[in-house]
């Protein structure tokens, strides 16, 4: 029986526990009785670091645990196609970003303080092909809401927006000013990195939502920014940077020979320049930089073709193909501010550089060019220390690399020409958190445009957009952002898909709400974090994690005596039986992956499994508070940290 509230009150010295209660008796009671407190386990849900470093937002973890088969689909649905539906929400495009994303969600993988990441890369590139293959659709868009609205640009932000707007019902037209869309995925990624056949899927696939399209349609040209206002309700900018920056060197913008990256990838990806430069060399050392090189190595040159920038030049020009048949290799040589092992492209991007034949040459800098009759002819550079990002040039290491072609490769610049009102002083544009343009209200500007950054970041605005939009058209404001702004699991739609939501709750039918944590109008002992926390192995219990080896791709080497005319894959995707297996080494952190370490080891028998008939991801098991003795056994040997001693506090 209960101690009255008046003893407690009378007797000063009252105590709860007698001396000698808090040393136990015996071993066995020890063994299987454990601590007790006054706290017992809340199942918490977190954003797992992948997907906190994804600049996308993908619920990375939520498809992987559809390829290993943890959540499953409806009868009627594979779970291939399941996989793919859950990532699309977040990123139209796993086939491209499966292969040529640098992946930071890798980087950020709990699974590093194990043994090594998780291969994300390679499953949704699965995921993708999967898609390819079997001719994968979105279906039919969201109901019609009667509002339009516009999206400039149609690289990877661009149809991403497109993509998620029509999933909501909305109308859009997409405006792009080149021929073809797909922006850097199309202009500026070379075909053996991307295959076209793979884009142009996952372009049409948005399309068939009912995507109006103007192409060959340049904003502030060809159409004025009032009469797009005039016709639309909303506005997403994703125009990027379509431009090349200038090398700053004396004479770089009245030589002709010396051009941008963006120029010569162009020219390549649009099939027009077939052949190059006899000696080329690119200062950069990212990603781009390495596109440069690889695709000199690939076409080679040809003497008849001429100079080399004449096709850079005049873009009507287009190379005949008895050039590319007849080309000779190519010398291709890299600049890197940095070491060859601290340069910002991917490791194995160098790797196949150098295989090639790619001549780099790290801690070096630009200091001049040698100019003869007008054209380049050689490229001054010294060594340099790096002081941050500035180099620190080393006296008496000048020296010259003879070149008939010199690309800049340092980043890239906004164009906009026609529509500069809406531009800061640096020509990009200013957001709020909400990325709507600052005084633009209704406009809004994902991508490059705000600051040069990956393909996927680009994607992950526009989800933000995409919400923002949303919310505004249907009621006129805008939420605040979460702080982890990401693609989160939902347990409530997990239920309502799985037919299990809880009834809504009628407060008059309710009465008395002790004693009623078994009615079905709530989800208890949960708690969604999610968007505040981001799961970090210090609340994870690693022990249960075996070592398991990561299953590469493989890899198909280009030697430098074979890389000439040589344009298809140099990897290989999984199959779907390592696709699973290498999904399987994802330890769901945050999130419940049904190990049953919880049930097995509490000694009260207080937590139990979910009746199947009852149970989702999220929510297998659940603890008979009766039984629990707040031993914490359970948050203890949770491998994922899902379970929190919380409630009580």
């Amino acid at each position: 029986m209960a101690t009255s509230q008046d003893e407690m009150s009378k007797n000063l010295t009252f105590r709860k526990f007698h001396d000698g209660e808090n040393s136990w008796d015996d071993l066995t009671e020890k063994i299987f009785k454990g601590d007790a407190s006054h706290k017992c386990p809340v199942y918490v849900h977190r954003t797992p670091p992948c997907q906190g470093s994804c600049p996308s937002g993908h619920d990375i973890r939520g498809w992987l645990d559809i390829v290993r088969g943890i959540e499953k689909p409806a009868p009627d649905t594979s779970w291939q196609d399941y996989a793919f539906h859950r990532a699309t929400e977040s990123n139209p495009f796993p086939a491209v970003m499966g292969r040529v994303c640098p992946a930071p969600c890798e980087e950020g993988c709990n699974r590093n303080d194990v043994e090594e990441f998780v291969g994300i890369n390679s499953v949704e590139q699965f995921i993708g092909d999967y898609a390819f293959d079997n001719n994968l659709s979105y279906g039919e868009p969201g109901k019609d809401t009667g509002k339009k609205v516009a999206v400039i640009g149609g690289g990877p932000g661009g149809m991403a927006a497109a993509h998620q707007l029509r999933m909501r019902g909305h109308a859009v037209t997409l405006f792009d000013d080149n021929a073809e869309l797909g922006g850097m995925m199309r202009y500026g990624i070379p075909n053996y990195r991307i295959p076209r056949d793979r884009l142009d899927a996952e372009i049409n696939r948005i399309l068939d939502l009912g995507v109006e399209t103007r192409l060959s349609t340049k904003v502030g040209r060809d159409v004025s920014i009032e009469e797009v206002e005039k016709e639309h309700d909303a506005i997403i900018w994703a125009v990027g940077c379509q431009k090349g920056r200038d090398l700053p060197l004396e004479g770089w913008q009245e030589t002709p020979n010396c051009v941008t990256a963006v120029d010569f990838l162009k020219a390549y990806n649009e099939g027009r320049m077939k052949v190059t430069g006899k000696k080329v060399v690119c200062i950069g050392g990212g990603d781009t930089s390495i596109d440069v090189v690889s695709v000199t190595r690939r076409i080679g040159h040809n003497a008849a073709a001429g100079e080399p920038e004449k096709l850079l030049l005049d873009k009507s020009l287009v190379h005949d193909d008895s050039l590319a048949e007849k080309a000779e290799p190519a010398d291709a040589t890299l600049t890197s501010l940095f070491p060859v092992d601290q340069m910002f492209a991917q490791p194995h991007e160098v790797k196949d550089a150098l295989n090639e034949g790619v001549e780099i040459l790290g801690g070096v800098m630009p200091v001049g060019l040698v100019i003869e009759n007008g054209r380049a002819v050689g490229l001054k550079i010294a060594d340099c220390d790096m002081d941050g990002m500035t180099p620190i040039k080393k006296e008496g290491t000048e020296r010259v690399i003879e070149a008939d072609l010199i690309v800049s490769a340092i980043g890239q610049a906004s164009d906009m020409e026609g529509v500069s009102d809406y531009a800061n002083d640096h020509g990009f544009m200013d957001v709020d958190r909400n990325f709507q343009v600052k005084g633009r209200p209704g406009h809004f500007a994902i991508g490059d445009i705000l600051r040069p950054h990956l393909l996927t970041t680009a994607i992950g605005h526009a989800s933000v957009a995409v919400e923002s939009i949303d919310e505004l058209l249907k009621s006129g404001s805008m939420k605040k952002r979460p702080k982890v702004d990401k693609h989160h699991f939902n347990l409530l739609e997990k239920l309502a898909e799985a037919g299990l939501a809880p009834k809504s709750y009628d407060p008059d039918a309710a009465g008395d709400l002790r004693g009623t944590s078994q009615a079905d109008y709530a989800v208890h002992n949960f708690e969604d974090r999610a968007e505040h926390e981001i799961i970090k192995t210090d609340k994870m219990f690693l022990a249960h994690f075996q070592y398991t080896p990561r299953h590469l791709r493989e890899e198909i080497p280009v030697s430098a005596d074979d890389v000439l005319h040589h344009f298809t894959e140099r990897t290989k995707g999984l199959s779907e039986e390592e696709a699973k297996e290498e999904a399987d080494r994802c330890m769901s952190c945050g999130l419940c992956f049904e190990c049953d370490n919880c049930v097995i080891f509490c000694p009260q028998d207080a937590v139990y499994r979910v009746k199947k008939t009852e149970a989702t991801t999220g929510r297998y098991v659940a603890t008979d508070y009766s039984r629990c003795i707040g031993c914490h056994i359970c948050s203890d040997v949770c491998p994922t940290g899902y379970i929190d001693m919380a409630m009580g506090e």
